[in-house]
């Protein structure tokens, strides 16, 4: 892909000029205006960075509050609710917001996710115009503290098991919302444990005595700043981090809301008792409702990956000021980012960020065009929220992983507060939990691939995912991804026919792509002849399923990185010619190769890789490395993290 050049060195390797200006402008894309606000927010609040550390645990807590509201009253949090309510009429808009403010102090973000994003969002999605009137102006605001209370401590990410009960009493027209025992209890639930005065929650539905599923209620648990009779409520107490949101636990003890209180988008109870909904399925409606939630999993991943900006470039400014050890006699001692093994550590980790930037840029636009009706069909909808599971899934793992690396890329220095990174590190772990555990969340990816997203996607749990793949899907998957087509169409992009993957250029991107689509489409066949033979083995599903899920999640993993790659060459094709394009086309081969090369156990067991080729992609890994060290800081300040983001004045100078 790098191909222009602007200056020359001996070897005729000409480096491009970043535009950092520029840079900027294609990563904040259509929504740069609304990123310059939550920029300008964070550094008028840029004193909680200390605050966080200084005030105490419930001062925080406070101090966390009042910033969330102070920041609602720019408009900041209000852009994915209807303009008539006092919002912006921009889904997308508010996840550009929320993905920005992940520059600053993770509690404030958290608490706004949980406000307007888990709060608000239910309300929005799952009510209708009674719900929509009643909430959404006071809310928008920050006047009415809400929270969701879905996650039980017994149940987890199996949310259709959820054992808090909602029973419909006729004769009263209302609902009675009970915990059954301990492992019913509503436990880690953000804004419970202080601030809210209502919870939206999950409960299972009974109507007539006939159970009807989860549904979710809008039910009072503070009157007037007291807990509400019926409700008991508990503090969480300190976590590992993100101390400034108040998570709870709380039980209901026959506590009754007016029928109205159901959010009815998708089911209701008339007065008399009579269940009514246009979805008879059941488990249809279960996902259809869980569907309009997937907000919070594009949200988080997108903040996860901003996460990992903030640490890269406190690392990588660090290393081009550090000095360590003489690389010759006669010399000064050498700055980190000079040497080999840091360009190593850090600049594939940058090329990474990019690339699921412009991956997150694209489930982004595809949740506005659902959520806006531009595209919303089953379809749209079920590719939506494959996508929005692996690329949360991909984009939290990397933000764990970048956060530590670059704490160890600043040495003792980074284990400093004011370096940030502990905060960083505490804050952003439970990113790969919450949304959805990350390995539960590539199972559904790949319930997608296995069933093509069919018409009865919502309907099949586990087991008849299974069945569904052994008796209808096997023979379609295994014809699809069968590695003779595959090789077909290969063959029409690139040079040496069958031996393509030894013929092509390194930095191709269609051999690269080409690489990513052979790993992702033979692991899927694989799985589909597996699930096949252990069905027609007479063993049980279950089983089966649980046998090869290391192998489900590697599909899984194979192909959100593949979807990742093509975000990332689409971008860099779409860009005019000049040295930014050059210089993201470096980034683009290094995120591609360092890829290729991080699973060339994989590729060399199957066949897609010699022992000569192997080797030539790591010296052009090393290669790309040493063509980015001079582009890396011009790279880290395009991501327009404000300086008093990064806090560190030992670091970053």
């Amino acid at each position: 892909m790098a191909t222009e050049n602007t200056s020359t060195d001996p070897s005729g390797y000409v480096q491009p000029e970043l535009d950092v200006r520029a840079l900027t402008e294609v990563l904040d894309g259509e929504y740069a205006d609304i990123r310059d606000l939550v920029r300008t927010n964070l550094v008028t609040y840029a004193s909680v960075l200390e605050e966080a550390e200084e005030l105490g645990f419930d001062a925080f807590r406070e101090r966390v509050r009042e910033l969330v509201v102070e920041m609602a009253a720019t408009g900041q949090t209000g852009m994915g609710f209807p303009a008539e309510y006092g919002g912006g009429g921009d889904i997308g808009a508010s996840i550009a917001a929320f993905e920005t403010l992940a520059f600053g102090d993770l509690s404030v973000l958290v608490k706004v996710g949980v406000q307007f994003g888990l709060f608000g969002g239910a309300i929005l999605q799952l009510g209708t115009e009674r719900h929509h009137d009643a909430y959404l102006p006071d809310l928008i605001t920050g006047r009415l503290m809400g929270c969701f209370a879905m996650t039980e401590t017994g149940h987890g990410s199996n949310v259709q098991a959820l054992g808090t009960r909602a029973t419909y009493d006729a004769a009263r027209q209302e609902f009675v919302i009970t915990t059954d025992g301990d492992g019913a209890r509503k436990d880690y639930i953000g804004n419970a444990a202080r601030h809210a005065e209502l919870a939206v929650v999950f409960a299972q539905l009974e109507v007539g005595g006939e159970p009807k599923g989860v549904h979710a209620f809008v039910v009072p648990i503070r009157v007037g700043g007291e807990v509400a009779p019926g409700v008991r409520i508990e503090d969480d107490g300190r976590k590992m981090g993100l101390n400034g949101v108040d998570n709870g636990r709380i039980r209901f003890d026959g506590v009754r809301v007016p029928r109205e209180a159901l959010l009815n988008r998708f089911a209701d109870v008339t007065a008399e008792g009579v269940y009514e909904s246009a979805i008879e399925n059941p488990d249809r409606r279960f996902f259809t409702m869980l569907g309009t939630l997937v907000q919070g999993r594009v949200s988080v991943g997108g903040a996860g990956v901003n996460a990992a900006k903030v640490a890269l470039a406190i690392a990588t400014k660090y290393a081009v000021r550090r000095r360590q050890f003489e690389a010759a006699s006669d010399a000064e001692e050498q700055l980190l980012l000079d040497y080999g093994l840091h360009q190593r550590r850090l600049l594939p980790l940058v090329a990474r960020t990019y690339a699921l930037h412009f991956a997150q840029d694209v489930v982004r636009t595809q949740l506005h065009e659902v959520f806006s009706g531009i595209e919303d069909d089953a379809q749209a909808r079920r590719l939506l929220e494959a996508r929005a599971a692996g690329t949360k899934a991909l984009g939290t793992w990397h933000a764990t992983r970048v956060i530590q690396e670059c704490r160890e890329a600043c040495g003792g220095a980074g284990y400093l507060t004011v370096n940030r990174f502990a905060a960083l590190k505490a804050d952003s772990d439970i990113f790969t939990t919450f949304e959805g555990d990350n390995h539960v969340l590539l199972q559904l990816v790949a319930k997608g691939l296995l069933t093509h997203y069919a018409a009865e996607f919502e309907d099949l749990d586990q087991l008849g995912m299974v069945r569904y793949v052994t008796g209808l899907a096997v023979e379609t998957v295994i014809e699809k991804t069968s590695a003779h087509k595959l090789l077909e169409r290969v063959r029409d992009l690139l040079p040496g026919g069958d031996e393509w993957d030894q013929e092509a250029g390194l930095l191709d991107s269609e051999y690269q792509l080409a690489m990513l689509r052979y790993r992702e489409e033979h692991m899927l066949a694989g799985v589909a002849r597996r699930l096949k033979r252990g069905v027609d083995q007479k063993r049980s599903p279950g089983v089966v399923f649980s046998q090869v899920q290391d192998h489900v999640i590697a599909v899984a993993h194979a192909h959100v990185e593949r979807l990742v790659l093509e975000a990332f060459v689409d971008k860099v094709r779409t860009l005019p010619e000049g040295g930014n394009k050059v210089a993201l086309g470096l980034l683009c081969d290094l995120f591609a190769l360092s890829t290729i090369e991080a699973d060339r156990a994989w590729f060399m067991e199957h066949g897609r890789l010699t022992v000569q080729r192997s080797k030539a992609i790591s010296r052009e890994v090393n290669d790309l490395c040493r063509k980015v060290r001079p582009l890396a800081v011009g790279f880290v300040d395009a991501w327009g993290i404000p300086p008093e983001m990064l806090r560190a004045p030992d670091l970053v100078g």
